[in-house]
C-alpha cells in the first residue's frame, strides 16, 4: 500500500544509471524491522513465551484431579504421570495438593502442598513435573490452569513467520487525543463471556493515503498497546486482529504507528491463549498491507484440554 505521508526513509537517491536506491536512511529501517523480526519469532520460542503451551482448564470451586490418565479433569500430556494430585479451587486460588510418590517442583523445591499464586500477583509460581509445568492464571475473576511443555516438539520445527513487504510508508505519525479521564474499555477476547478490561487514556489519530482513522489506545507501561484489524484479516492475517505497540507521547501528544511491526496475538498459534480480539471501533475499513501475516499451518491443537 502506497502512501501520500512523506516519510524520510523512503527518498530515493539515483545512481548513475539511472536507476533508483534506498537512501542509507531506508536501509537503516529496514535492517531496524528485520532485526525486530528476529527478536519476535526469538521470543516466541522462549520458555516462557507461547509455542510450548499446550492445555489450558478453566476450573470451577472444588478439587479437579491432574495427571495423564485420560479420565482427569486437568489431563497433562502422557510423559505425565497419571495421578499427580489434586487442584482445589476457591475464592483463594488455586491450590495443589500432590500424591506420595510424585515428584513435583516450584523454585527447584519438591512441593507438596502449594497455593499456586497467579499471573495477577506480584511473584506468580510455576510448578514443574519432568518437561511439563503449569501456572494459575486469573481472569474476570475466573481460574485457570495453563499447562506447558518445554520439550514440544511444535518449538523447534516452527517458523519462519510470514510478512508482508517492508512498506516504511506505513509507519505514520499519529497523536493522541486524551479522554477527560481514562476510561475501561470493555473488550471481548477468544474466550466466550471472557472481557479484557485495559484502560485507555484515549483515541490516537492518523492518516492513511490522505484518509483519517482513529483507533482506541490500551495504557501498557510507557507504550501504548493496541488490539486492531483491517480488511486482511479476511484473507492475509489472523482474523481476530492483530496487536502494536507506540510509544507515549510528551505533552503534544505525538507518536507514531509503524505497522510494519505488528503482530499476530498468542491465539494465532494455540488455542490455549486468552487473547483479546479486535473491537468495531478498532476494526479499520482498509487494507493494512505490512506486518506480520497469517499461516495457519503455525497453529497448534491438542486435545489434552483447554
Amino acid at each position: 500500500m502506497k502512501n501520500s505521508i512523506a516519510v524520510t526513509v523512503l527518498m530515493l537517491v539515483l545512481t548513475s544509471c539511472g536507476q533508483a536506491e534506498p537512501s542509507p536512511d531506508a536501509l537503516t529501517y529496514e535492517q531496524e524491522v528485520l532485526e525486530w523480526r528476529e527478536g519476535r519469532l526469538a521470543a516466541l520460542k522462549e520458555p516462557l513465551g507461547y509455542l510450548n503451551q499446550v492445555g489450558l482448564f478453566w476450573l470451577d470451586a472444588g478439587a479437579h484431579r491432574f495427571g495423564s490418565d485420560p479420565g482427569s479433569d486437568v489431563r497433562l500430556p502422557a510423559t505425565a504421570a497419571a495421578d499427580i494430585g489434586i487442584f482445589d479451587v476457591s475464592e483463594d486460588g488455586v491450590r495443589m495438593q500432590v500424591n506420595s510418590g510424585v515428584e513435583v517442583f516450584s523454585d527447584d523445591q519438591p512441593v507438596r502442598s502449594l497455593l499456586i499464586a497467579d499471573d495477577t500477583t506480584e511473584a506468580p509460581v510455576q510448578v514443574m513435573h519432568g518437561s511439563i509445568a503449569w501456572t494459575a492464571i486469573k481472569r474476570d475473576g475466573r481460574f485457570a490452569v495453563r499447562v506447558r511443555d518445554f520439550e514440544h516438539p511444535f518449538v523447534e520445527t516452527f517458523g519462519p513467520l510470514p510478512y508482508f513487504p517492508i512498506d516504511a510508508s506505513l509507519r505514520v505519525p499519529a497523536i493522541l487525543q486524551r479522554y477527560d479521564a481514562p476510561r475501561i474499555a470493555n473488550v471481548g477476547t477468544v474466550i466466550e463471556g471472557l472481557g479484557y478490561h485495559p484502560e485507555s487514556p484515549g483515541i490516537v489519530e492518523l492518516e492513511i493515503d490522505g484518509t483519517s482513522f482513529a483507533l482506541e489506545a490500551y495504557a501498557s507501561g510507557e507504550r501504548l498497546f493496541f488490539v486492531f484489524g483491517d480488511v486482511t484479516n479476511r484473507d492475509d492475517t489472523y482474523g481476530a486482529g492483530r496487536f502494536l505497540y507506540a510509544d507515549v507521547p510528551g505533552a503534544d501528544g505525538r507518536t507514531v504507528m509503524d505497522f510494519n511491526m505488528s503482530y499476530s496475538p498468542p491465539c494465532a498459534f494455540n488455542d490455549f491463549s486468552t487473547c483479546p480480539v479486535a473491537s468495531p471501533r478498532n476494526r479499520l475499513p482498509i487494507r493494512i498491507e505490512a506486518g506480520e501475516k497469517y499461516n495457519p499451518a503455525l497453529h497448534y491443537s491438542a486435545d489434552v484440554g483447554h
